[in-house]
């Protein structure tokens, strides 16, 4: 049993384990949560009691979350101190309990010094010292920049997955004409690409040395007043994030996976990435796919009963793909800053992301996330839209194999939003709508369950 420095785990739970390579689900899982920065203590507050309503529902009491809070972002700054956005506490609950749930954090976006973490503003040094309050709303929680909790999570945790399902809620107002047709799982690789975090500031000595040597050893011609940053792509974080998706394509009985990447640029790492993902497919489901070319080769475009296809595009044009033809594509597998772009475009097209749930996953560890930031301005004021956040818990769910529960909530949400029962930003899209708060349009859905 892993002890804590500051966190007590709740009493009349018991911890999800790994048995025989399978996660096993007790009928009163510990699950971690982590309530998240701005308004992620808005949306966890709506979160939570629909998820336990649909557990109970679908059960008859019978099953039961037992929660446990777990801290990152501000209220670990306020919990730990001394800069300790994220402490080992939160990695090593995640990593106890297997299965967990995340509001948004704060992410520092350009080259300050400080954060602060209660209205995300950014600044330098106060006439050379550590600035005592934020210089935009007063508070005293600035903490020096840090990289992406987000990516450090992921990194400490190697959930190298993450999972974003997009599909379309029957009444959410969309900019296409038939969102119905978009219904994807997008699988990100995580953990590198050019979100592994390798860079060289412009003008710093190691910049300068990095410079040199691809100048003079590699024969490259890169100005010297370049940044520099690294992008690996390996045949081990490749072939199991394809591995991955492969799995749930089968699992779930999709017709295709297809591999994202820009290889007729970057030949030997993403053009790589497609190579090794169809080496992986070949290698460990011969029996289970059949690839594009051979479909076109040897069945005459007709897919054989119980195959999936694997396919690839290019980066560019599976942006128009997922508007033109979005009906022909069921799993995606794409290297991570692909992914990143891609799956956002994708939530667009059925809403935005706030409709958009989330996952990062590894073997066995799984991170449930809302997929949207932290909108500091609207902290404290129950108005912004949860389904993100709730989403994500019903893809816990459904990980956890509590899918009663899972299609409870979705049934939930569908019927909500086809009332016009909706927080402001579908409001102000839909004609004849009820403007509801955060919680309200929680309340909402447990009431149509």
């Amino acid at each position: 049993m892993t002890k804590f420095e500051k966190i007590i785990p709740p009493e009349g739970g018991e911890k999800i384990i790994v048995e025989n390579g399978e996660i096993k689900i007790p009928d009163n899982p510990i699950i971690p949560f982590i309530r998240g920065d701005g308004i992620g203590v808005d949306i966890m507050a709506a979160t939570r009691p629909v998820l336990d309503a649909a557990v109970k529902k679908a059960y008859s009491g019978k099953r039961r979350i037992v929660w446990f809070e777990i801290h990152a972002g501000l209220s670990a700054l306020k919990l730990y101190g001394n800069d300790r956005v994220l402490p080992e506490d939160t990695v090593n609950a995640i990593r106890e309990y297997i299965v967990a749930l995340k509001g948004p954090l704060t992410t520092p976006v350009g080259g300050f010094k400080y954060v602060c973490l209660v209205c995300a503003a950014e600044q330098d040094d106060v006439d050379g010292k550590r600035p005592d309050k934020c210089i935009k709303c007063g508070s005293e929680f600035v903490t020096p920049r840090f990289r992406s909790l987000n990516v450090g999570l992921r990194q400490k945790l190697d959930l190298y997955a993450c999972v974003r399902p997009v599909r379309w809620f029957r009444g959410v107002p969309c900019p296409v004409k038939n969102p119905e047709k978009l219904n994807v799982i997008i699988f990100r690789e995580n953990t590198e690409d050019v979100y592994a975090g390798i860079e060289f500031e412009q003008g710093t000595p190691d910049a300068e040395k990095v410079i040199k040597f691809l100048n003079k050893e590699m024969e490259k011609n890169i100005r010297s007043d370049s940044g520099i940053g690294i992008k690996p792509i390996s045949v081990t974080g490749t072939k199991r994030l394809v591995r991955k998706a492969i799995q749930y394509a089968i699992s779930h009985k999709k017709r295709s996976v297809t591999l994202v990447h820009k290889g007729n640029i970057m030949k030997f790492t993403e053009g790589a990435f497609r190579d090794w993902g169809y080496e992986l497919a070949k290698e460990e489901f011969r029996d289970k796919i059949v690839t594009e070319k051979e479909l076109w080769d040897d069945f005459d475009g007709r897919v054989p009963d119980g195959k999936i296809v694997i396919k690839d595009r290019i980066a560019d044009q599976m942006f128009q793909q997922v508007l033109l033809r979005p009906d022909e594509y069921d799993v995606i597998a794409t290297p991570n800053l692909n992914g990143d772009y891609l799956s956002d475009a994708c939530a667009a097209q059925v809403g935005g992301l706030g409709m958009a749930p989330g996952a990062n996953m590894g073997d066995y560890i799984g991170l449930f996330e809302a997929t949207h930031g932290t909108a500091p301005k609207y902290t404290g004021m129950d108005k912004v839209n949860p389904s993100s956040v709730i989403l994500s818990g019903t893809l816990m769910l459904e990980h956890m194999g509590w899918n009663e529960a899972a299609e409870l909530i979705v049934h939930g949400i569908e019927k909500t939003i086809q009332q016009k029962r909706v927080t402001y930003d579908l409001e102000r899209q839909m004609e004849g709508a009820t403007k509801l708060k955060c919680s309200e349009y929680g309340a909402a859905i447990i009431e149509n369950m």
